[in-house]
């Protein structure tokens, strides 16, 4: 942190980046402007995404002010938000917006953290300059125009608007994030809960069968990294349990199937194209976006299992852990192997007796009200899937509440083609062994999506030469339940179709490594 106090003061007027400051200089007076040529004759091109890197600079280090205390820190991003506020305040607003058409991110979202943290509203007057109007504007009114935009410049700037209503109340940046987050989760998101397709939203919503096959880097990591932290803010808004129905699909399939176990390299894309394989980030050739927001997802794996309220506690997230409210005197010790066991113990190990409520999660995809027991014997109450089930009562060292959590198979299929069908079992969406046949280390390490000869598609020349793609098998379902033709198989989670011209063994697709998979079939 020293050292990075030095260079700010070295480069002089609160500017801090490894990059010069002509780069926005560029930005500044090529914005808006028409293309002259193509950058190998001489021309002039946009810098690529500086707002983006300062962003993620006073990410960083409002994170070492407000989660380990460091002042320096503090100091230092502030100065960066000082130049960032005289850099944005001396453009018209006209060409402010033209500029905010390069890909930012949410670096209004830290100014909106810095003004609540100093409660100095300077540093939200600023953060409103890096709104995005052309597409807010829309959102505000409930109205979907995403289509043609790049996904991860644009779900951070949702998270700003969540902030901003956070601070000030208004409640038209409230009805931006709460629109943004329903349209994408339930029109613009495949099963995994990832959304994105090229980077992009290329189609209008609920076209997702159409998409699929558009581009191979599918569901970037990165877009679901920001949308689980939207989801957050949401969630923290009102305590509606369809966010965390979201939550946990989305971290359960795709989160923590994005990094390789035995290295610890993460994932740009979690492919959905059929035949597509999983590729990783080599140690040394390959740092993407990705790579930095999967060491901070990876570091998050413990946030949100329990939220509180003033009346108690919920358990949104069924993982082994253990939970101290100090503030309440409450310890409590989750003991589960979820989703390999389909249940869940809550050991109540507090010193003294806390009267509050317990909300249990009642997961959306339970088929019907789980079994709930209190120290061996089962609840008379009851809730629905999708809701909460609330105990009230003294809670006393050693008090049990076990719930159960049966899985069953289920069939989801694109809203635009109903015979693309993915499967799922439980929350778990399962992936289809099609073998390693041909695939080397070379196409896993260090591509940041599968290379497959499709048509016109061109990888850079450095990459490893495409391979054929590969025939998918076709199914036909025997009836309207999967479970008459996908059979358990003999290891844990792991099913086989029957009575199929191929069979294909399925399996949890955050368990697939080193093969090519795929996750949607075409059903009949």
């Amino acid at each position: 942190m020293a050292e990075l106090a030095k260079c700010q003061d070295k480069l002089g007027g609160g500017y801090l980046s490894a990059f010069p400051m002509e780069l926005f200089d560029r930005l500044d007076r090529l914005s808006g402007q028409p293309r002259t040529g193509p950058p190998e004759l001489g021309a002039p091109t946009l810098p690529w995404a500086p707002f983006y890197t300062i962003h993620k600079i006073m990410a960083g280090l409002y994170d070492m002010y407000s989660l380990a205390g460091n002042q320096q820190a503090l100091k230092v991003v502030e100065g960066m938000a000082d130049w960032a506020d005289k850099w944005s305040g001396s453009k018209p607003e006209e060409h402010m917006q033209q500029i905010l058409n390069v890909e930012y991110g949410g670096i209004a979202e830290t100014l909106y953290n810095l003004a609540a943290a100093t409660n100095n509203d300077q540093w939200a007057k600023a953060g409103d300059r890096y709104t995005k109007k052309r597409f807010v504007n829309p959102l505000a009114s409930r109205r979907d125009e995403l289509r043609g935009l790049h996904v991860n410049t644009h779900v951070p700037q949702v998270i700003a608007a969540a902030r901003r209503y956070e601070i000030s109340g208004d409640m038209r940046f409230h009805d931006v994030a709460d629109f943004f987050w329903y349209e994408v989760v339930s029109a613009r998101s495949y099963v995994t809960g990832g959304t994105s397709n090229g980077e992009g939203w290329p189609t209008p919503p609920r076209q997702l069968g159409a998409e699929l096959k558009m581009n191979i880097s599918t569901a970037e990591c990165c877009c679901v990294y920001n949308m689980m932290k939207l989801t957050r803010h949401l969630y923290g808004w009102n305590g509606d349990p369809r966010y965390f129905d979201y939550y946990e699909r989305v971290m359960l399939n795709h989160r923590l199937g994005t990094i390789l176990p035995e290295k610890g390299y993460t994932q740009y894309y979690l492919s959905l194209y059929p035949g597509a394989w999983k590729t990783f980030n080599s140690e040394d050739q390959s740092f993407w976006c990705c790579t930095g927001t999967g060491v901070e997802e990876y570091s998050k794996l413990n946030d949100s299992i329990y939220w509180h309220d003033d009346h108690g506690l919920f358990v949104n997230l069924f993982i082994p852990s253990e939970l101290n409210w100090e503030e309440k005197g409450f310890k409590l010790r989750q003991e589960t192997k979820f989703p390999e066991q389909q249940s869940t113990s809550l050991v109540v190990n507090s010193d003294k007796p806390v009267q509050m409520a317990m909300r249990l999660r009642i997961p959306a995809w339970l088929d019907s009200a789980p079994t709930v027991k209190v120290n061996g014997k089962p609840l008379e109450a009851s809730a629905d899937p999708g809701s909460y089930l609330t105990i009230s009562r003294t809670w006393k060292k050693g008090d049990r509440v076990e719930m159960a959590l049966p899985m069953s198979l289920k069939v989801e299929a694109m809203p635009d083609q109903p015979q693309t069908q993915a499967f799922l079992y439980g929350p778990l969406v399962l992936a289809g062994d099609l073998g390693s046949e041909g695939l080397t280390e070379r196409m896993i390490i260090g591509p940041n999506a599968p290379r497959i000869s499709r048509g016109n598609f061109q990888p850079r020349p450095d990459a490893p030469p495409p391979v054929p793609a590969i025939e998918i098998p076709t199914f036909r379902a025997a009836g309207a339940d999967p479970a008459a033709w996908i059979k358990p198989a003999d290891k844990a989670l792991t099913f086989r179709t029957s009575g199929q011209q191929k069979d294909v063994t399925l399996a949890p697709i955050n368990s697939v490594f080193g093969k090519r998979y795929s996750v949607y079939w075409q059903v009949s």
